[in-house]
């Protein structure tokens, strides 16, 4: 028997270990370790709640904005207050720059570099003077010698199934998507002030007042990266799949998902949102179930807290007790998050499935075209493997760069109108309890 250990865990937001037993080619058992104490909780004790929404926004430096959003809904809540028509827009905005900002750095930053041999492209035979220019950049690359971690994966390596072409092209919109998350951010900082950990969004609303001219930046910009996600990045995705499409059964998972939804409508009905609320188990694949909050529990049997039942977040505690690295009782700071007992999977896939069950309109025709697209009409069964992964994030970011625009158009009508409110007043009370229930574009999240 061998034992494989990957410390740390590169790509992924917070510390994360791997171990693996390995017995006849084949994995015997695995444990998985949140190597990073947070203790988020504890910092917030005896803090004014307002405090809460900057600082939780720490907790993750690629989603800082969906951290902050949670803990301010979990405040309108407790607090009774409901921001305005624009204070409500403008929280989706700065909320959908992060979500557009945060798939286009997956795609091409984070996962790409698993399909795209950066080697293989110097064997591409360009017409296009930018494509030329690509290249002669990546040949000084190579031949510096600074191939990193995937060094060894390169130069023919038969796991790396694209055309010269291909590689080429994915490596010059990989340093394109560079400049398409500046301009996400950039975005998100004309309205929350600075990005990451933005500052305009309180309990209550907003406090940035938007003006025509924030609007006609705006608008200029978002239509700049709908076109780009609409001509580069589906584009990318439709010409990469085809090469992989033996990955599309691969990494189904336990078929359970889980969405609360995202991106508010006027009637704050989480049912309603642009990405809706809701649960899928695989027992019953595709009904969709309601997704309640006092069914969520988070364990901690084999982590470094006191304690050993399954508690809801709402009466959670976190007493951390180290008591060293020991597979068989104790090995992770990560508490084990279940809903009505069972795994779930959260995310794009779990948002945009949820979305199709919902009957949403934008979502049910994206999804029902792609699988028309791939000869699978009205199975989306299909998308449960890496594949769909990947295609769920692309259509989602551009649903929600679509939306975006929508949202803005909204902003200036109002402002047309004489409706500038962006914030409602309240009292805090006190004694009170609240909750978000809200999405990171990597995942639910609940805020007490």
């Amino acid at each position: 028997m061998a034992r494989i250990t990957i410390d740390p865990m590169t790509r992924i937001e917070g510390h994360l270990r791997i171990d693996v037993e390995i017995e006849g080619g084949r994995v015997k058992d695995a444990w998985t370790t949140g190597t990073l104490f947070r203790g988020f909780e504890i910092i917030l004790k005896g803090r004014d709640p307002r405090d809460a929404w900057h600082l939780t926004q720490r907790i993750c430096g690629v989603c800082p904005t969906s951290h902050g959003h949670t803990s301010s809904m979990s405040m309108d809540d407790a607090f009774k207050v409901k921001p305005p028509d624009n204070g409500r827009i403008i929280r989706n905005i700065v909320e959908g720059c992060q979500f557009v900002h945060s798939h286009i750095l997956w795609f091409y930053h984070l996962a790409a570099l698993d399909y795209v041999d950066v080697v293989s492209a110097l064997k591409a035979q360009p017409k296009e003077a930018s494509l030329k220019k690509v290249q002669e950049k990546l040949k000084a690359f190579v031949a510096s010698g600074q191939l990193g971690p995937f060094a060894n994966g390169y130069w023919g390596h038969p796991a790396y199934k694209l055309p010269p072409d291909i590689n080429l092209l994915a490596v010059a919109h990989y340093l394109e998507a560079l400049e398409m998350q500046a301009k996400a951010s950039h975005l998100s900082a004309l309205f929350g002030g600075r990005m990451p950990m933005t500052m305009t969004s309180p309990p209550g609303g907003s406090n940035h007042v938007p003006t025509v001219d924030d609007m006609a930046n705006y608008l200029f910009r978002i239509k700049e990266l709908q076109n780009w996600v609409d001509n580069v990045y589906i584009p990318d995705v439709l010409a990469v799949a085809p090469y992989y499409l033996d990955y599309a059964g691969v990494a189904k998972g336990h078929a359970n998902f889980l969405s609360w939804g995202v991106f508010e409508d006027a009637s704050f009905d989480p049912k309603k949102r642009l990405l809706p609320r809701g649960a899928i188990f695989a027992s019953d694949f595709p009904q969709l179930h309601d997704a309640k909050p006092e069914d969520v529990t988070e364990d901690v049997t084999h982590s470094w807290y006191k304690g050993t039942q399954p508690l809801n977040p709402g009466v959670g505690v976190t007493e951390p007790e180290y008591t060293g690295y020991d597979p068989a009782n104790k090995y992770t700071w990560a508490k084990s998050p279940r809903y009505k007992d069972k795994p779930m999977e959260v995310g794009a896939l779990a948002r945009m499935l949820v979305a199709y069950l919902s009957g949403q309109p934008t979502a049910k025709k994206l999804i029902d075209d792609t699988l028309a697209a791939i000869g699978h009409a009205g199975k989306p069964q299909v998308l449960l493997g890496v594949i769909g992964r990947i295609a769920a994030r692309a259509l989602e970011c551009k649903m929600v760069a679509d939306a975006m625009y929508g949202w803005g158009v909204e902003i200036i009508e109002n402002i047309k109108k004489g409706k500038t409110e962006v914030y409602t007043p309240y009292e805090i009370p006190d004694k009170a309890q609240g909750i978000g229930l809200w999405e990171a574009p990597r995942g639910a999240l609940i805020r007490r």
